[in-house]
This record gives C-alpha cells, structure tokens and sequence, in this order.
C-alpha cells in the first residue's frame, strides 16, 4: 500500500490551513474591491492579508481575529477622515442675500408668509422682528427645499 504525501503542518483529514484561509478571504476582497470600487473592501483585504501573515508565523487564531479588526477598523476610520477631507463645501445658494416683498400671510402666528421674489410666489418662514404690511421687504437667508427662510436684516 502506497501512503499518501503528507503536507507539514496538516493532520490527516484536517481543514484548510488559516494563513490560507486569510490569504483566500483577503484576495477575493481585493478583487471584489476592483470591480465595485469602493476602498472599504480594500481595507478588509489588507487586513485579512496581514492576519494571513499572523497566521502563517505561528500567531493564534485569537490573534489573527484581534489583528484582522484592529487593521480593518483603523483603515475605515482612516477611509473616513479621507472622505471628509476632500470634500468639496456646499455652494451656497445664489438666493442668499436677495431682497423679496411681502404678499400675504398663511399664518401670521407661525410665521408663514407667501412672498414675492422673481415674479413669483414663494412659501416663507419669517424670521425675527418684522411689522408684516403687504410690500414690506425682506432679505433671504436661507433656502429650504421650496420655502424661504426670511429676515429684515440682510446676511452678512
């Protein structure tokens, strides 16, 4: 009878050897990484590699796990910070600043007004002290969906 090869470090019948395990999980994240582009991925392929090599220099399965996460939520946190970074700010809106006139009210008690501004009519919110004739003109100050929030005193 001829006996099987045996590899070092595997029983006979034993599973796949972590380090791998790791390196297997860490390849397909890298390549699923490629093809969604998204860098979180990236960030758990990187970590699963390390945790490949862990493994592969004789560290326990605890401290794979525990390197595999502290790498993956370091680099998430880092993918982050990136994010918010290069952010581009939000262009203020062009109304800001302009002048509208007072049509009508809603209601008077919550503020709601309608209000002329480009030869239309628009909702809104008035802010701070006014009198509340029809003509009376207010400065915009900011923009919400379709409604004005409005004050007398123009934005610096």
């Amino acid at each position: 009878m001829i006996a099987a090869p045996r590899l070092a470090g595997c029983a006979r019948g034993a599973g796949v050897d972590s380090s791998l395990a790791w390196l297997v999980a860490g390849i397909v994240l890298i390549i699923t990484e490629l093809a969604t582009g998204t860098f979180y991925l990236l960030v758990l392929g990187a970590a699963a590699l390390v945790a490949a090599a862990v493994a592969y220099a004789g560290g326990g399965f605890l401290v794979q796990v525990l390197v595999a996460a502290l790498i993956a939520i370091a680099g998430v946190f880092w993918i982050r910070s990136r994010k918010l970074a290069l952010a581009t700010p939000a262009m203020p809106s062009l109304d800001v600043g302009q002048p509208v006139t007072l049509d009508s009210w809603v209601n008077r008690d919550d503020r709601l007004a309608r209000v002329k501004y480009r030869d239309a009519l628009w909702d809104a919110v008035v802010d701070g002290e006014f009198r509340g004739e029809a003509g009376e003109v207010f400065y915009i100050r900011s923009v919400s969906g379709n409604t004005l929030h409005v004050a007398k005193q123009k934005p610096a």
